[in-house]
C-alpha cells in the first residue's frame, strides 16, 4: 500500500510516497526507517532534489502532515508555538477536557504530536509564512522552544518552556471583542 508523505526536514520539505500498509501515523511510530520512493524535495533555500528512493529516520521528520484527518474526540484545543528546527509552529494542541497538568495521569504516547490550525514559518524570519496546514504532526522530542498558556513540559521533554498570558501573545489567542459603544 502507498502513502503519500508530505514532511519537514532540518534541510527542508520531502514529499513521496511511503510503502508499508496501514496509517502513515503508525508507520512513523513503529518503523525505525523510513523508506520514501521516489523522493522529491525542497531546501530551505529553495533548491530542488529528487532521488528515486531515500530512507529517513524518523526522528529526521520534525513536521509531518497527516495522510489522514486525525480527530481528537472531546479535546480542548489550547494555543501553541513551538520553535523546532529551522521551523516556527502555531497551532491548537489538543488536550482533554479539565486538563491540569500539574495532576494529570496522562500522557503523551509516541513521537508525533498532533496540531490543528497550524501555520508552518521560517524559524529566521517569522514573518515569511511556509506553509498552512489544517493538521500537523510535530515530532516532540525534536521541538526546542514552546510558548503557550499551559505548563506542557511532558508533551515536549527537552524544550525549553514559557507560559504566557495567551492575550500577550500575538496569534496565540483569539482576537479580543469590541468594546461596547458608549452610550
Amino acid at each position: 500500500m502507498a502513502i503519500p508523505i508530505e514532511a519537514y526536514t532540518g534541510d527542508g520539505l520531502v514529499t513521496g510516497v511511503v510503502q508499508t500498509p496501514g496509517r502513515l501515523r503508525d508507520a512513523l511510530e513503529t518503523l525505525d526507517e523510513v523508506p520514501i520512493a521516489p523522493l522529491h524535495g525542497l531546501t530551505l533555500d529553495g533548491r530542488r532534489t529528487e532521488a528515486s528512493h531515500a530512507t529517513l529516520a524518523p526522528d529526521a521528520l520534525l513536521l509531518v502532515v497527516p495522510d489522514e484527518a486525525e480527530v481528537a474526540v472531546h479535546a480542548s484545543w489550547h494555543p501553541v508555538t513551538l520553535a523546532i528546527g529551522p521551523y516556527q509552529v502555531t497551532g491548537e494542541l489538543p488536550t482533554l477536557p479539565g486538563f491540569d497538568p500539574g495532576r494529570a495521569l496522562a500522557r503523551p504516547s509516541g513521537s508525533f504530536i498532533l496540531l490543528r490550525e497550524a501555520t508552518v514559518r521560517a524559524r529566521e524570519d517569522p514573518e515569511r509564512v511556509l506553509a498552512l496546514h489544517a493538521r500537523l504532526l510535530v515530532n516532540r522530542y525534536d521541538v526546542e522552544e514552546v510558548s503557550a498558556a499551559l505548563m506542557l513540559g511532558f508533551f515536549f521533554p527537552g524544550a525549553r518552556l514559557e507560559v504566557v498570558d495567551p492575550a500577550a501573545v500575538e496569534g496565540l489567542a483569539p482576537p479580543a471583542a469590541d468594546p461596547a459603544p458608549v452610550a
